[in-house]
């Protein structure tokens, strides 16, 4: 888990379960992959079993009962080290990251976290629809869903999220580009975060790629949040942009 999370678009991290598969350009290098072996874990693949993380709800919790002392909202990343739209995978322990996921939603429905906005990231849009309760078919207030682009090829995976959810709070996270992406049509879509590659394989990130995603965010009205270069390089002035959605619009 990671309080004050490292991923500075968020405020923490929760992570249910380790463990994924690759899907498509933009998981080559993995920094979960390498990090969970790192550890001693086998748990990546289609075939492998994944990592239940004990401390997750109990961290949930806890950042719960601070942000509503605080009387405020805070934004929970789920998850760095997991894509919670992945299908149901057993865990190393006993049952399966599915019941994992449906504790989750099922805590969220009854209302459990009203100070914590969710941020599910996935490159898995089209099982979004499959695995939110039917509770959930017009939207939650403290939900947002994303997905990854990584280039032309994968902005798909952009319509695919927006074909498949026709509510607000959509957002794409497009990191790590390796690409140019000349179009991508932003409708429906409520924030944009970019950045390039970190790492000791990283692929190189062109500042013109972010010019022009600053560009079309700009021109379809959609906050756009620039991350980094490579975590090396600094960022130009005029690319120092960091803008979020209006998430307070949400705590009476």
């Amino acid at each position: 888990m990671a309080e004050n999370s490292k991923i500075e678009w968020t405020d923490h991290t929760v992570n249910l379960w380790w463990g994924c598969s690759k899907v498509h350009t933009g998981c080559k290098n993995c920094y979960a992959e390498s990090l969970s072996k790192r550890f001693g874990n086998e748990i990546w693949g289609e075939n492998a079993q994944r990592k239940f993380i004990k401390s997750a709800f109990n961290d949930l919790a806890k950042y719960q009962i601070q942000a509503a002392r605080e009387n405020k909202l805070v934004k929970v990343f789920i998850g760095s080290m997991m894509d919670i739209f992945e299908d149901s995978k057993p865990l190393i322990t006993n049952g399966d990251t599915g019941v994992l996921r449906q504790m989750l939603f099922s805590d969220i429905t009854d209302g459990k976290y009203p100070n914590l906005i969710f941020l599910f990231l996935t490159k898995r849009p089209t099982n979004i629809w499959k695995m939110i309760p039917d509770d959930w078919s017009h939207g939650m207030d403290n939900v947002w869903f994303g997905t990854s682009v990584s280039d032309q090829e994968t902005v798909k995976y952009a319509d695919q999220l927006q074909n498949s959810l026709k509510f607000q709070n959509l957002f794409l996270s497009i990191e790590p580009q390796t690409k140019m992406i000349n179009d991508i049509n932003l409708s429906g879509i409520d924030w944009v975060i970019q950045g390039g590659e970190s790492g000791h394989n990283k692929r190189p990130f062109k500042i013109e790629w972010a010019e022009r995603m600053k560009q079309i965010c700009e021109d379809q009205n959609t906050p756009y949040f620039f991350k980094q270069i490579d975590k090396i390089q600094p960022i130009p002035n005029h690319l120092m942009i960091k803008e979020y959605p209006q998430f307070d619009s949400i705590l009476l």
